[in-house]
């Protein structure tokens, strides 16, 4: 007899090869199943992960976690993000699920919550990600009336990260491409000719280059970019050739894995003597080298996909605040337009 069980949720991905693969999952926001449908495995995992799902107890935050994790506040985020909140959700649910909602109208709940954050102090990084999703929970419980006030706004960060001297100079720039692969050199060309994620270089398809443009969708805000290909750019991305969907390929002319691009990229760079530097500071060392040649924070935007707000404070705070290419640029455009 077929058992038809409930909540199942698919979701169709494309893979790099062009494949269409589905994955199952017991519910929407849930565990993964890997075994194949039909099968007593499948039925096992499918059993299991319903059995392993806290049964919330009305009146408690563990309530308002099961709300939130149904809601399309979490379900419609990246699979990825996803993922990862999943884990610090759990650290919530295992400290305070049994806290009574009445609870959180006390204000020494902030104290406790804070405590709480102090306990991972060590990794800062691990400390400020737990905090923003338990206040991305409770603005949740806030926006649905459940809650009057957010006991976590504005928590203040452990990690600080100063990039302000984390820019790619010229001479690491071509230290990096006189001992890398083909395939390193293309990203990295890539990187500093479009400001654009890793993440989302790695998966752009040779159909996103129609020879003059460059177009693609950003995963993480959606938005979508049109720029020309620069001519150094453009001149490398002609002569390269096809070995796939993606323009991105590994040596053995496959599409990169996050983890095996990381560690070719980690292996160039250290043959290269570049320490300190990653390859998400390309991103703001194309910001700074449009600045440099003129662009305004407009045009910066338009072409890299970052918010207006965000160019100026890469400009203001972090990258620019000694670089004194910037101080030239504005010397010579006075002393162009002024005798005195």
């Amino acid at each position: 007899m077929r058992v038809v069980l409930k909540g199942i949720h698919k979701v169709n991905a494309r893979l790099a090869t062009g494949e269409t693969k589905t994955y199952c999952y017991a519910w929407r926001g849930g565990p993964q199943i890997k075994a194949k449908p039909g099968t007593p495995e499948f039925m096992r995992e499918y059993q299991e992960a319903h059995a392993n799902v806290r049964q919330p107890r009305s009146g408690t935050f563990m309530a308002i976690i099961a709300r939130y994790k149904a809601s399309p506040e979490f379900t419609k985020l990246a699979p990825s993000t996803r993922r990862a909140y999943l884990g610090y959700v759990k650290l919530v649910e295992d400290e305070f699920g049994d806290l009574p909602i009445a609870a959180l109208a006390d204000r020494r709940v902030r104290g406790e919550f804070k405590n709480w954050r102090d306990k991972y102090a060590n990794t800062p990084r691990k400390a400020d990600f737990a905090w923003t999703v338990l206040a991305r929970i409770l603005s949740f419980a806030k926006d649905r009336g459940i809650i009057a006030i957010n006991p976590c706004e504005r928590g203040g960060r452990l990690y600080v990260a100063d990039r302000k001297d984390k820019v790619w100079t010229e001479e690491d720039i071509a230290s990096l491409l006189s001992v890398a692969s083909k395939e390193i050199q293309l990203a990295l060309m890539l990187a500093i000719w479009t400001g654009q994620r890793q993440g989302d270089l790695l998966r752009l398809p040779w159909s996103a280059y129609d020879d003059v443009y460059i177009r693609l969708r950003q995963s993480k805000t959606g938005r979508r970019i049109a720029m020309p290909a620069g001519a150094p750019l453009k001149v490398l991305l002609d002569t390269t050739e096809r070995r796939g969907p993606m323009i991105l390929t590994n040596s053995f002319g496959r599409p990169w894995t996050s983890d095996g691009f990381r560690t070719s990229w980690s292996k160039a760079c250290d043959r290269a003597g570049i320490e300190g530097l990653t390859f998400h500071d390309l991103r703001g060392t194309a910001v700074v080298r449009l600045a440099i040649a003129g662009a305004t924070v407009p045009q910066i935007a338009t072409f890299t996909g970052h918010s207006l707000k965000d160019v100026e404070a890469i400009l203001d705070a972090h990258y620019l605040g000694r670089d004194i290419r910037l101080a030239e640029a504005a010397v010579l455009k006075l002393e162009a337009r002024t005798k005195l």
